[in-house]
């Protein structure tokens, strides 16, 4: 029997209203709702900034038969959902793709990220 308690990485899986995709690579997340930024003076570090930013889940995904690309640019309000090989899954509810579709014909993949007000890690 195999053992698998020490994989982390290779393979993901992603979900969009329960719809499988084909995912070719570079899945990613960002957990974060904020971004700060130093304010330095010529004299001290006087504190930071904050802004919100936005939460999201991305792939490069294969160009398959039976979809239109041209749908993921009409995808909001989506439960988009990363599934990965150390055993997270990261999923966002409410999601709209921000993406614009670009499609690499020679390699059938195209990028896809969804962004949206939170996006939560479960193991």
């Amino acid at each position: 029997m195999s053992d698998t308690t020490r994989r982390i990485s290779g393979s993901a899986y992603l979900t969009i209203d329960g719809l499988s995709f084909a995912v070719v690579g570079e899945p990613g997340y960002r957990l974060a709702t904020v971004t700060r930024e130093s304010l330095v003076s010529m004299t001290s570090i006087d504190g930071y900034s904050e802004k919100p930013i936005a939460p999201y889940i991305k792939a490069t995904l294969r160009d398959m038969p039976g979809f239109s690309v041209a749908d993921f640019e009409g995808m909001t309000n989506v439960t988009v959902e990363l599934s990965l090989n150390n055993g997270k899954v990261i999923t966002g509810q409410g999601m709209w793709n921000t993406a614009a579709q670009e499609v690499d014909a020679a390699e059938a993949k195209f990028a896809v990220q969804f962004e949206g007000d939170s996006v939560v890690l479960g193991a």
